[in-house]
C-alpha cells in the first residue's frame, strides 16, 4: 500500500445454498464496512447484508429470513451472540441443509 492509502475496510462474505439464492445467486462478494465502523454485531451484519439484496429474485425467500435462521462462521467459527465481525474477516452464511 503507497503511502496516504487507506486499507479497504471489507469483509469477505460467502453466501450457501438459500443464503446465495436470497442474494441473486451471488455465492461470495465484498462487503464494505461503513465508514467509522470498527466492528458489526451479528444483528447489524445481518442489516447490512439485508440493505445490500433487499429483494430476493423470484419466488426465493428474503435474505432477511434465510438470515434468521442461518448459522453465521467468522473466519470459519461459529459466530456466537457475543462476537464481533471486524474488516478484513471471511462471512460464512449457512442455512440449515436438508437430505442426508
Amino acid at each position: 500500500m503507497s503511502p496516504g492509502q487507506t486499507p479497504r475496510r471489507t469483509l469477505a462474505v460467502r453466501y450457501f445454498a438459500a443464503a446465495r439464492a436470497a442474494a441473486g445467486d451471488l455465492t461470495e462478494e465484498s462487503v464494505p464496512i461503513p465508514h467509522r465502523v470498527e466492528a458489526l454485531t451479528r444483528e447489524q451484519l445481518a442489516a447490512l447484508l439485508v440493505s445490500l439484496h433487499p429483494d430476493p429474485p423470484g419466488d426465493e425467500p428474503s435474505l432477511e429470513r434465510v438470515l434468521e435462521q442461518s448459522s453465521v462462521l467468522i473466519d470459519g467459527v461459529v459466530m456466537g451472540e457475543d462476537d464481533l465481525v471486524r474488516p478484513g474477516m471471511r462471512v460464512d452464511v449457512l442455512p440449515p441443509f436438508a437430505g442426508g
